[in-house]
């Protein structure tokens, strides 16, 4: 039999310093009004130049150790999903290896995703824990989004924001944790959202993609293990735009209650947005055993995924 996948732990960090959208009008020409009308976002956390994602990475991760009850020495394994690492190399992966004492010889990688990065891996660990040859896998998702945006450009830097969520991935019971997966790529309109070296975003042409692709991939994902949009109780998309969220909701027939929104508080952390949102419904007590949770994400690439798991384990 197939070993099931599911979610152990779970851990985030948020730098401190909070910048609302009233801060950003001294650095572009916009407003409160403007950005919340377009996008849903209020604030925004913004790391301090010498941060570096690792460091965000780490933290997060000894959370997500910890609430896995697990020790960082039962690590087999560190996938960390980021477009903005520290350096073209090493990896972060390595970096938080060494900053957690995980013993040498655990292999640690990056995937580069963008804003599905976080999807990707959940996949990847997924498939390596299935035929036994990792029993825990540490799953990171950290961008900071500050470092490559041109805060001149009101149009991108609006929409940002740094953070990491972690995940430990390992066995649960049978018809526990992923039910089903789907991935996807369309590298012709990669054109539309790009970094070379700052942010660039072609905004109505993402917007669209978004729009069809968010509820396309949830109802894929929910085919393809019998499921239909009645058996979710949370779909948590990444947070990009609550424009987009919205229109999805609608197009799926949700209920407000059973979509999740944090982009109003932290803006879009890429890689980082679904584990934060994750945390975020588990600690306000939204997500409770049995439960169909959607994880969806969507982003550069032009990328998508999404997850259908049972909460459990």
């Amino acid at each position: 039999m197939v070993n099931s996948v599911g979610i152990l732990g779970v851990g985030t960090y948020l730098p401190d310093n909070i910048v609302t959208n009233d801060d950003l009008k001294g650095k572009v020409n916009t407003s409160d009004d403007w950005i919340r009308s377009r996008t849903g976002i209020r604030e925004r956390r913004i790391a301090p130049k010498d941060m570096l994602v690792s460091d965000m990475a780490s933290e997060a991760a000894r959370i997500a150790i910890k609430d896995a009850n697990i020790l960082p020495q039962d690590i087999g394994m560190i996938l960390v999903a980021t477009v903005t690492p520290d350096h073209s190399f090493p990896s972060v992966a390595c970096m938080v290896q060494e900053s957690l004492g995980i013993p040498s010889g655990v292999p640690a990688m990056d995937i580069s995703a963008a804003c599905s990065g976080f999807i990707y891996g959940i996949v990847t660990a997924m498939h390596f824990i299935q035929v036994d040859t990792h029993q825990y896998i540490l799953l990171i998702g950290a961008d900071k989004f500050s470092s490559i945006i041109d805060w001149t450009d009101r149009n991108t830097s609006v929409l940002f924001g740094d953070g990491a969520g972690a995940v430990v991935l390992g066995r649960v019971r049978h018809n526990r944790g992923i039910l089903s997966f789907d991935l996807g790529a369309d590298g012709t309109g990669g054109k539309h959202l790009m970094a070379d070296p700052l942010v660039s975003m072609n905004g109505r042409e993402v917007f669209k993609f978004a729009v069809r692709q968010l509820p396309l991939v949830t109802e894929t994902v929910l085919a393809k293990c019998s499921l239909t949009n009645q058996d979710i109780d949370l779909l948590i998309p990444h947070q990009a735009n609550t424009r987009i969220i919205e229109a999805a909701r609608v197009r799926l027939g949700l209920s407000e209650e059973k979509i999740s929104v944090t982009v109003d508080r932290y803006g879009n952390t890429s890689a980082a947005s679904i584990p934060l949102s994750l945390a975020a419904e588990i600690e306000q007590g939204k997500i409770k055993d049995d439960e169909i949770i959607l994880l969806v994400g969507f982003g550069a690439g032009l990328t998508w995924g999404a997850v259908c798991l049972r909460w459990g384990i």
